[in-house]
């Protein structure tokens, strides 16, 4: 099982760090469908060089756009070799004719249904060339098989997944494309997730689901199991999830300590033409003054390059994203991605100006922007990420907001997420990046607020409460952990 790296790590554009956080949890699930006594090897391009040298007689290659050459060529080396191939992913599924020039099966969707449906076949040696999602369920999927994980080469190891895809439908996502033939967004039992994350060691946690909030009943209850645990967590979520009464402060009570939103633009007719109609509310200051208030960071997301975008964008957004004490900012380029509405929309215009899918990345313009050129969408793309991330921008966020701990808090994730990159990659080349999980902990949870406690704020709202809400909202006694100077969790650190 490989999963190839979507950006070569020779480009300019690879960043260790950014590229050693999640382990290939899509793949390892796939391993939990085989036997027993199946012999099998998962090979991450991001965090290791890939040994080409076996001679298996499956190869399985996930392919995202930006990594579909080089899971070409691995595919093409392997079925050289007289191995059965099989290509899925995004990629795959968007353009399966492509694909199959280089597999001998393809995957399109996701693979619940599809994978034991050829693992049946390839056993009784006819595997068609062809197998598309439409049965969508999470039940009775086995465990993902994170034996086969290097828990060592990953900042973040205990990633996990339990719900797919998303109730939303914006132009550009790549969600559409990949669900189609069946339900675009379903959950797992809360029992079987709360089973999973009480399998895995540690504290930390990364629900790498597409919209953790997306089915507000299944995250209240899968907040109330996890509340008391001790886990602190990051995750993605929505406006609408964040202002929806009761379900951040559930969620904060379990450990939330970060979210990513994908605010994407602060243009209302940007908005509608990508049919973001969840955001077309607003609330986006009342959103993220809710979060940090409840002493959650956030990730914000914004695309550049929407018809509505002149070359004052980048500025404005950047300063907006300071002004609201942002922790981190993601910025991306309009990329029509195969299969998306936006793709069909630009093509019929004829304004794609590329198919080299390694351009492909929401760092290069691809096509023609209504009202800047592809020149100035570029530069203004970079000028935004250097905006956003210079010192002097990282202290006037850090103190745009919150309590002394806070601002310690915001200067340490900020910075060491941007500023401290040779640190990173020595500690990656080392294989000792899972040491630095115990700081990562301590900076999420307010440098030693204990274990799954909630910020201080909240903790006064609650004592001011009547006896029977505080019952209901303070974790349970002994499982939270006590007070930690940070300088005993960098010591554990350094010695290890």
């Amino acid at each position: 099982m490989i999963s190839p790296a979507k950006t070569a790590a020779d480009s300019v554009y690879w960043r260790s760090i950014k590229y050693s956080l999640f382990p290939p949890l899509g793949l390892a699930t796939l391993a939990g469908y085989l036997d027993g006594d199946d012999e099998i090897t998962l090979q991450d391009e991001h965090v290791e060089r890939l040994d080409l040298s076996d001679e298996p007689d499956l190869v399985v290659i996930e392919a995202y756009i930006t990594s579909a050459h080089r899971a070409y060529r691995y595919a093409d080396h392997y079925r050289a070799q007289g191995a059965y191939v099989c290509l899925g992913g995004l990629h795959p599924t968007s353009l399966p004719d492509e694909a199959a020039q280089h597999a001998d099966s393809v995957f399109c969707g996701p693979g619940e249904d599809t994978w034991p449906a050829f693992l049946k076949d390839f056993r009784a040696g006819h595997p068609k060339p062809l197998y598309r999602s439409t049965v969508r369920t999470l039940a009775g999927m086995p465990r993902p098989r994170r034996d086969l994980i290097k828990r060592e080469r990953y900042l973040v190891p205990n990633s996990l997944v339990v719900s797919r895809g998303c109730p939303h439908r914006c132009d550009f996502c790549y969600k559409e494309t990949f669900f189609r033939g069946g339900r675009s967004f379903y959950v797992q039992a809360v029992d079987e997730a709360l089973a999973e994350i009480d399998r895995l060691p540690g504290r930390h946690l990364y629900f790498l689901d597409d919209n953790l909030f997306g089915s507000p009943p299944f995250a209240a209850a899968l907040f109330d199991g996890l509340r008391g645990m001790g886990r602190v967590w990051q995750s993605a979520g929505t406006v609408q999830g964040v202002l929806r009464p009761g379900l951040l402060e559930k969620a904060v009570e379990s450990g939330l300590r970060s979210l990513f939103i994908g605010f994407e633009t602060l243009d209302p007719a940007n908005l509608a033409a990508q049919h973001k109609t969840q955001n077309l509310g607003g609330g986006y200051e009342a959103a993220i003054r809710r979060l940090h208030e409840h002493g959650v960071m956030v990730n914000a997301s914004f695309v550049f390059g929407m018809d509505d975008d002149g070359p004052d964008v980048f500025t404005r957004t950047a300063e907006w994203a300071i002004a609201q004490g942002i922790e981190t900012s993601t910025f991306h380029i309009l990329t029509p991605y195969p299969g998306t509405p936006l793709e069909r929309r630009l093509t019929t215009q004829g304004r794609v100006t590329s198919h080299d899918w390694d351009r492909y990345d929401t760092r290069h313009a691809v096509f023609r922007p209504a009202r800047m050129t592809p020149e100035q969408l570029e530069t203004g793309y970079w000028g935004a990420y250097r905006d956003f991330y210079r010192w002097s921008s990282i202290w006037k966020a850090a103190f745009a907001h919150g309590d002394l701990r806070e601002h310690a808090r915001h200067l340490a994730y900020t910075g060491g997420w941007k500023k401290l990159e040779p640190m990173w990659d020595l500690a990656i080349r080392s294989g000792k990046v899972h040491a630095f999980v115990p700081l990562l902990e301590t900076i999420l949870d307010r440098f030693g607020s204990g274990g799954g406690a909630m910020p201080a704020r909240l903790v006064a709202d609650i004592k001011a409460a009547p006896h029977a809400q505080r019952q209901a909202a303070w974790p349970r006694p002994g499982l939270s952990g006590t007070p930690r100077r940070v300088h005993r969790r960098l010591n554990q650190v350094l010695t290890r």
